[in-house]
């Protein structure tokens, strides 16, 4: 198993969950962050840092969020880069980070 990015991230992108990663395993979009499942071992110490509980355990994901499990995989290999240190959040992170249903806001590029 692995873990997944939900649409809570998106258009807040708050990054104190790549600080504490092991293994390098978030990549940096436009908007938000992904993880490759590839890179992930599961060990859980994101989820308690994300700030919009946007990091959920693959087994864990709720059935509306189901697909974000492919578009974690599909985002991760698609040359989003890896982020290794935390950096601000975007600037109207504050205006975004309770919104739902965001997937449309995603910038893929």
């Amino acid at each position: 198993m692995t873990h997944v990015v939900m649409e809570s991230c998106i258009r807040c992108r708050y990054t104190d969950c790549v600080d504490v990663c092991p293994v390098d395993c978030f990549r940096e979009g436009p908007n938000m962050l992904v993880i490759d499942p590839d890179e992930c071992i599961d060990c859980a110490v994101c989820i308690p840092e994300c700030p919009v509980d946007a990091i959920r355990a693959e087994e864990d994901v709720p059935p509306d969020q189901e697909h974000m499990i492919k578009l974690n995989l599909e985002l991760s290999k698609g040359g989003w880069p890896s982020i290794t240190r935390a950096k601000g959040a975007l600037p109207d992170a504050e205006d975004w980070k309770d919104k739902t249903n965001k997937l449309s806001e995603l910038k893929r590029s």
